[in-house]
């Protein structure tokens, strides 16, 4: 196995696609993500090649990109090539790019600026962008006059990008969006997303079933903390196994940010976490428990210390790597300090909580029920705190109406909690 491109810390390259004449990558300079086609063959060199060397020109992206996937590129002769691209300000776009003359063509995207919702296919929205190797690493977005053609949301909502420091001094993306006709100085309420595990990019893409609480004036937030895929390798070391307790401070960083900015109303933020960043979010509630108002945990990691200790379950072996082994004495004093189950504070008052789960899934439904439980066992009771939990017998992800009801029911206890 042989390196083709020399490490560079301005680059990170998410993933390549290939066709018989180019190859193209994803990639991110620094928090930008960039669209690079390079010609095939690469020049024949001993020693592995520095990406600046080649000169990679940028394809055409709309502003705020947060994810780029390749699509479905069957035909390894053609010149086009398709990927999917996501925004916080956009609903997602499945785009075409000819290659050999920088046109590129939205297949298919839907349309929120309609009346009626439409999906757009093979619609008249191509441009043609050919940037120069000079200019290269100076934009690579498409001109303002063209965002339209992109059915980006920018008129109504605007998104924002703050530098947090957590508590070691480590600057921390945050990622703001809202709506400027409603946005009100210290008046609005918020909601804070977190994931911080596996490598993974957090998930910015926009969703509508966020519109109805942007629509009410809510400011949604995504922090970047450390264990997740926004700073390449280290950034994901530096918040795994013993040093997981890290992801947790980036995220209370921020949700302080929000408050003492006056981005958010204090006691008015909500915190939202999805698997491993179920566990984020509820171990910040144990450290902090004034600072949310409210938190939904979906299918939430909230007992490790247990269920890492048993190897027959479907995640455990990979969640080693990631979360530690309690069989060693360090990763065992680590997971024992952040595990929401084992350090939820006694005569405490709780935000709301509300837990979803599913019988029919690879997460223990026990874990949140054992956690619901011990919530209410030990916090102090109060009627506008509940601590709710919501079990289905179905896999959410997979059924639609399911995933509308459940979204549903998030929105609407979001919303009555904040009005509490």
């Amino acid at each position: 196995m042989q390196n083709i491109f020399s490490d560079d810390s301005e680059f990170i390259i998410e993933d390549v696609d290939f066709s018989d004449k180019h190859l193209v990558l994803i990639m991110r300079d620094k928090r930008n993500f960039r669209l690079c086609p390079i010609s095939l063959p690469l020049p024949s060199m001993k020693e592995e090649i520095k990406l600046k060397e080649l000169s990679p020109q940028s394809l055409p992206l709309p502003k705020n990109v947060s994810q780029i996937k390749p699509g479905t590129n069957y035909d390894f002769y053609s010149s086009t090539m398709r990927f999917t691209i996501s925004s916080p300000l956009m609903p997602d776009a499945v785009v075409d790019y000819d290659l050999s003359n920088g046109k590129w063509n939205i297949v298919q995207q839907q349309n929120l600026l309609h009346e009626r919702t439409k999906v757009l296919y093979g619609t008249s929205s191509s441009a043609s962008f050919i940037q120069s190797a000079r200019n290269s690493g100076s934009n690579n977005e498409v001109n303002p006059e063209n965002h339209s053609t992109w059915n980006d949301l920018s008129e109504f909502y605007a998104c924002e990008v703050h530098n947090v420091m957590s508590y070691d001094g480590i600057i921390v993306p945050l990622t703001v969006v809202y709506s400027p006709k409603r946005k009100k100085q210290a008046e609005n309420p918020g909601l804070l997303h977190g994931h911080g595990a596996y490598g993974e990019i957090l998930d910015k893409r926009w969703r509508s079933e966020l519109k109805s609480l942007l629509d009410r004036g809510w400011v949604i937030a995504y922090a970047d903390v450390r264990g997740g895929g926004g700073g390449g390798k280290k950034w994901h070391h530096d918040g795994r196994r013993t040093k997981k307790i890290n992801s947790i401070y980036d995220y209370i960083s921020c949700a302080k940010f929000l408050i003492e900015r006056e981005i958010v109303q204090d006691n008015k933020l909500a915190g939202w976490g999805y698997s491993a960043g179920g566990l984020m979010v509820a171990s910040a509630i144990n450290s902090c428990p004034s600072l949310l108002r409210a938190a939904v945990l979906e299918v939430p990691f909230l007992d490790p210390t247990n269920t890492l200790l048993n190897p027959i379950l479907p995640l455990t072996p990979a969640d080693y790597d990631e979360f530690g082994y309690p069989g060693d004495i360090t990763d065992f004093q680590a997971i024992r300090k952040y595990s929401p189950y084992d350090n939820i504070q006694k005569d405490i008052l709780y935000p709301a909580i509300l837990v979803t789960s599913s019988f029919n899934t690879r997460f223990g439904v026990w874990e949140a029920a054992k956690y619901v439980a011990r919530v209410r066992e030990c916090s102090i009771y109060d009627p506008k705190h509940p601590v709710l939990l919501n079990l289905t017998a179905d896999i959410v992800e997979e059924n639609r109406y399911l995933h509308c009801k459940e979204s549903a029911l998030e929105t609407a206890f979001l919303i009555k909690m904040m009005e509490s």
